[in-house]
């Protein structure tokens, strides 16, 4: 289906010019019959009775204005042709849209404070808070998104309010994620959470927890300390 469609695009792009060429050729093929004719009843007028010699040096059909014709013809051929190379290029070489693996490593639970929202990798999309779990009850370590549920902005945390608040559209958050404000429909959402071999926080952003689906009891979505 792609190749078709940069067929389609090499078609598009090669089709109005062929055709622009092939008019600009007959104009100027005519043109040029035309002026010939025009030169030629100027040479008979011109010329002595019996001498049937054109005059030295002189030019039945306008070269010059043929050539800048056929120039501009094929300097339009020209750019089609490489407008058709750069999409046939772009075809080879699509764009990649190089993202942060999903996993990554946060550091070790003893570094967190009990009550503190930890912002080093909201440029990650994720917020950790190091706090008693709202729905067991238990301390430990949960990875809250960053992405707004009502349209996606990204909220900021307000630490002299203790919330999470929306500055797209007055979303706001407790510090556990839940919604208590604002437009937004639900909770934010929490991502997996373990912790690795080596004893450092492991957060998997391909694997999402939904409140309100029950989710956040599941093991993974809290890292119990």
């Amino acid at each position: 289906m792609e190749v078709l469609n940069a067929m389609g695009m090499a078609a598009g792009i090669l089709l109005p010019v062929v055709i622009l060429i092939l008019v600009i050729s007959i104009t100027a093929v005519k043109r040029g019959e035309v002026s010939m004719g025009h030169d030629v009843a100027h040479a008979a007028h011109a010329t002595p009775a019996g001498t049937a010699k054109a005059a030295p040096g002189g030019k039945l059909i306008p070269r010059r204005s043929m050539i800048s014709w056929m120039t501009v013809a094929w300097a339009a051929f020209t750019a089609s042709m490489v407008a058709t190379a750069t999409a046939t290029g772009r075809f080879m070489f699509p764009n990649v849209l190089f993202e942060p693996p999903p996993t990554f490593k946060a550091g070790f639970p003893d570094e967190l404070q009990v009550g503190i929202v930890d912002e080093r990798f909201k440029p990650n999309g994720v917020w950790l808070v190091k706090d008693y779990d709202v729905v067991t009850g238990a301390l430990g370590i949960y990875a809250l998104s960053t992405v707004c549920t009502h349209l996606g902005c990204t909220p900021n945390w307000l630490p002299g309010e203790q919330k999470f608040k929306c500055p797209c559209h007055g979303s706001g958050y407790y510090k556990n994620g839940i919604n208590f404000e604002g437009p937004t429909p639900r909770p934010l959402e929490r991502f997996a959470i373990v912790q690795a071999d080596d004893g450092h926080i492991l957060v998997d952003k391909s694997r999402k927890f939904q409140y309100e689906k029950g989710e956040w009891a599941s093991p993974q979505s809290l890292l119990k300390v």
